[in-house]
């Protein structure tokens, strides 16, 4: 599920590839022309769904000329994103900003 909450977006329960579809959609609504921090603090699980969730995140904002970065980004989502060679394209923060 994810709610906004002024610039940020709260992300919480499953990302995986069973449960993205809705998250997705929800992602890839304009975010634009501001800074936005995507919370990651209460993700349950994540797998690779969860980078390309991620990776949409980021171009979407990208396409309408704002920012976006990850806030409390789970160990495991990181070690993902490292593993498909993504972590350094996503701005990754383990403290909320």
């Amino acid at each position: 599920m994810i709610r906004r909450e002024g610039d940020r977006l709260i992300v919480s329960g499953r990302l995986t590839m069973d449960s993205i579809g809705a998250s997705f959609n929800d992602a890839m609504q304009p975010l634009e022309g501001k800074s936005w921090t995507v919370d990651l603090a209460q993700v349950e699980a994540a797998d690779s769904a969860a980078v390309s969730l991620l990776l949409g995140w980021l171009r979407n904002a990208q396409r309408h000329d704002a920012r976006v970065a990850f806030a409390n980004v789970p160990d495991n989502l990181r070690s993902l994103a490292g593993l498909y060679g993504v972590a350094d394209a996503l701005p990754l923060n383990h403290s909320p900003q």
